[in-house]
């Protein structure tokens, strides 16, 4: 049976994820498989606020806001993947793992964001992630959530 297209736009983001402007950084789900993957697009601009300090002259998007990127599109996989969860829950970032930097990021790239669900144990969730611009890997990670109660 051929698999669905499942896709996910703006306001269904922001309703997974407590993260506002400027901090959130998934534009777009173009398809996900609840408890096996999901792809997520950022779309890199130069009027981000990162890039007044990153750097002055030669902006380029922090590895650190990749990372967090496929965190989050982590934790809309796991919020997609639950069937059942409390209006206070949250997936809280736990660790990274084999993180990895190929290529720098910068304004005017689009980041294609997949993120694997590997195993869950106790309310860990485990991830592996990759940042890809035009079909190039530009970092890779194994990333750990924490299923959260606030």
């Amino acid at each position: 049976m051929a698999n669905q297209l499942n896709s996910l736009q703006i306001q269904e983001i922001m309703a997974l994820l407590p993260h506002r402007y400027p901090f959130l950084l998934i534009d777009k789900v173009v398809d996900y498989t609840p408890g096996e993957s999901l792809t997520a697009i950022k779309n890199v601009t130069i009027n981000e606020p990162i890039f007044t300090g990153h750097f002055p002259g030669m902006p380029i998007f922090p590895g650190v806001l990749i990372l967090e990127a496929l965190a989050q599109a982590t934790g809309i996989l796991g919020f997609k993947t639950v069937t059942e969860r409390s209006e206070n829950e949250l997936y809280l970032f736990a660790a990274i793992d084999e993180a990895r930097f190929k290529k720098p990021v910068v304004p005017g790239d689009t980041m294609v964001l997949e993120v694997k669900f590997l195993k869950e144990r106790r309310n860990m969730w485990k991830f592996y992630g990759e940042a890809k611009v035009e079909g190039q890997i530009v970092c890779s990670a194994e990333l750990m959530c924490a299923r959260r109660e606030l």
